[in-house]
């Protein structure tokens, strides 16, 4: 087993686990985030693993992202309950089915970090925050704090489709918290920060070994299929991309 930030490596390593509902915008944020584009098709039933490297305070880090397919929500969650060192949970703030789903998968997360050590931090999500003319009629952003504060998690809103400044920070603090809550060893209490303002951390996991990815040139993706992908479509192992339509 090899630890996150481990000193015998010269570049840390992350991986993160995006959930949600499908059509919340798990893929545009990942693909936003790697590429600073936006997607406006690609296929919901692939299950994907992202790898890039990134400099977060100063830091050169490997994060990887797993884009997940979850059709009836966390039932079979094992592959990636071990392998996160956080979760970031996403909902569109002009869906309430999708914010709904969410506490499902935050009910899962907290019983995991009541049985796994350390904890693994997590992150609601309120994802495009450009539809917000329609926010009145479903997810408010009350909403969101309050059912952060109820599972003691950090929250932020977002717009896969505009701001990639916005994206970058979440999955910036994401890695942040897994770091900072590796040194602490104890869950910070809910808070929702805007996009200028720091934030307190969460505690993260010791990854399992797993096949490595390469890494990606200057924001390239690169994925590897789980198995869960693999019996949807019969593709290569590594692709490039494969699936989106990027503008």
């Amino acid at each position: 087993m090899s630890g996150m930030f481990g000193k015998a490596k010269s570049c840390a390593e992350c991986n993160l686990v995006l959930l949600g509902e499908m059509g919340c915008g798990k893929s545009a944020l990942t693909v936003k985030f790697l590429t600073k584009r936006f997607i406006s098709e690609y296929d919901p039933y692939l299950e994907d693993i992202y790898s890039s490297e990134e400099f977060v305070d100063q830091q050169l880090v490997t994060v990887r992202v797993m884009d997940t397919f979850d059709q009836d929500g966390p039932v079979n969650c094992e592959r990636y309950l071990s392998w996160a060192n956080a979760f970031l949970v996403v909902y569109s703030i002009d869906n309430m089915e999708s914010f709904e789903r969410c506490q499902s998968y935050l009910q899962t997360l907290d019983q995991r970090n009541k049985t796994f050590k350390p904890q693994a931090p997590i992150i609601l999500l309120g994802n495009k925050l450009d539809m917000n003319r329609y926010r009145l009629v479903q997810v408010s952003q009350c909403d969101g704090e309050l059912l952060a504060s109820r599972f003691g998690c950090l929250f932020f809103e977002v717009s896969a489709c505009q701001d990639f400044h916005s994206v970058q920070h979440v999955f910036y603090e994401a890695v942040r918290s897994a770091k900072r809550g590796g040194e602490r060893g104890s869950l910070a209490r809910a808070v929702y920060v805007s996009e200028d303002k720091a934030l307190l951390g969460v505690p993260s996991i010791i990854t399992p070994c797993y096949k490595e990815l390469p890494s990606p040139a200057t924001a390239k993706l690169v994925t590897v299929k789980t198995s869960r992908a693999q019996s949807k479509r019969r593709a290569a192992t590594l692709t490039l991309l494969k699936g989106f339509k990027i503008f």
